[in-house]
């Protein structure tokens, strides 16, 4: 059993459900729920804003070691504040998901967003979605979760998303797009690591719904020795 509570990292390609399988997870257990990724589009975001080309490595470093990025979180949600201000729903707009994702494949910008997601994790208890949490940020996690889902069903749920923000897309747009980002996020990923990791759990929630993999993570959670309630 864990005193400390376990450590939880959830990663798998964009669109697969990380977000909301994490944050519900986190919920079910009383655990901090910290999506990694909001980070990186934070850091998006603010190179979009000082117009900044997002490739520049060395242009984004610098201007990230002047960012105060905060992550905010309840129960219900985590709110993702750039230089005091809630950019929530900003970073989820598609051009700061490309920034996001190109900014992530330099080395300097993981660096620094390593040991800040290290710190807020330090002390168990917390469910950690994204990019690197399973290789580099927490490799001794107690469980790590690769979710995957057919490319087809992960631009049908970025429709849904984008209607409920009363957006509209093209189905076919979509698929070409993840497909596109799949590519480079796993040249990326493989850069400092296996993707996934070797010892992954892999959940493919293509059909299933968001309450049959929550309780899956849930159930492999307290067979690792997570408690609902967050104490171990």
């Amino acid at each position: 059993m864990c005193e400390r509570g376990i450590v939880i990292a959830i990663d798998g390609p964009a669109g697969a459900g990380k977000s909301t399988t994490a944050r519900l997870v986190a919920q079910g257990l009383g655990y901090l729920y910290l999506d990694t990724g909001a980070m990186y589009r934070a850091v998006g975001l603010g190179a979009l804003q000082a117009g900044l080309d997002p490739d520049d490595e060395a242009g984004v470093v610098s201007l990230l070691q002047k960012m105060q990025i905060d992550m905010r979180s309840s129960r219900e949600s985590q709110l993702t504040l750039l230089n005091g201000k809630d950019v929530s729903v900003e970073i989820r707009m598609p051009e700061v998901s490309d920034a996001a994702s190109r900014v992530a494949t330099h080395t300097g910008v993981r660096e620094v967003l390593v040991i800040r997601q290290r710190e807020i994790g330090k002390d168990g208890g917390i469910v950690l979605e994204g990019r690197d949490t399973g290789t580099v940020i927490f490799p001794d996690a107690e469980l790590k979760v690769f979710l995957v889902a057919d490319v087809e069903a992960r631009a049908e749920r970025r429709m849904l998303e984008l209607a409920e923000k009363g957006e509209t897309a093209d189905f076919q747009d979509l698929v070409v797009q993840i497909r596109e980002r799949d590519v480079r996020d796993r040249e990326t990923q493989l850069q400092f690591g296996p993707w996934p990791p070797a010892d992954a759990v892999p959940i493919d929630t293509t059909g299933q719904s968001i309450e049959a993999q929550v309780d899956q993570v849930i159930t492999l959670a307290m067979d690792r020795g997570a408690q609902v309630g967050g104490s171990g």
